[in-house]
């Protein structure tokens, strides 16, 4: 009876994919996330002042040598130390200038908390082989399947080039 009840909730989810979810871009405009249907997404929760922003330059690498089945999308938040002050245009410039970031940045949100931006809300929720539950620190993890499922999380310290990372795409 339980295996059923659960079953039915999770066919009666309003949210079962990431592609339900609407973002924005650093400059405000819409990011439609269906369009990365057949591939999978790294979603990064990423800042500015942090110690692990060297992160951007792996995530460079990551984006480009697998940009034909994978989407890096990273996600400024300042929920963690006030690591990320700047407005979205400081952000852009900032990532530009210092990594040469080009993969997709959206608005910054909140990525835990009262305020905590929906996606993220959804994204801290869903069951996966490794953890559940509050983003501890910045640049943590979220890897989306071709079909719009969490499958993996890692926490900061898994730098984006690291082979549990790699090995999950």
């Amino acid at each position: 009876m339980l295996t059923f009840i659960l079953s039915l909730l999770f066919v009666l989810s309003p949210t079962e994919t990431v592609y339900q979810f609407s973002v924005k871009d650093i400059a405000g405009n819409p990011i439609d996330l269906q369009q990365y249907k057949g591939k999978k997404i790294l979603f990064v929760n990423v800042a500015s002042e942090c110690g692990y922003t060297k992160q951007y330059e792996a995530l460079q690498v990551l984006s480009e040598r697998y940009k034909k089945s994978l989407v890096v999308i990273g996600v400024p938040a300042n929920n963690f130390g006030g690591q990320e002050p700047g407005t979205n245009e400081e952000i852009k410039a900032f990532c530009s200038k210092t990594y040469q970031i080009t993969f997709p940045l959206t608005s910054k949100v909140s990525v835990k908390g009262n305020d905590i931006d929906p996606l993220f809300k959804w994204l801290t929720e869903q069951a996966n082989p490794d953890f559940i539950g509050d983003i501890k620190w910045n640049f943590e993890k979220f890897l989306i399947d071709e079909n719009g499922k969490l499958i993996r999380r890692f926490r900061s310290k898994v730098k984006p080039l690291d082979a549990e990372l790699i090995n999950s795409l």
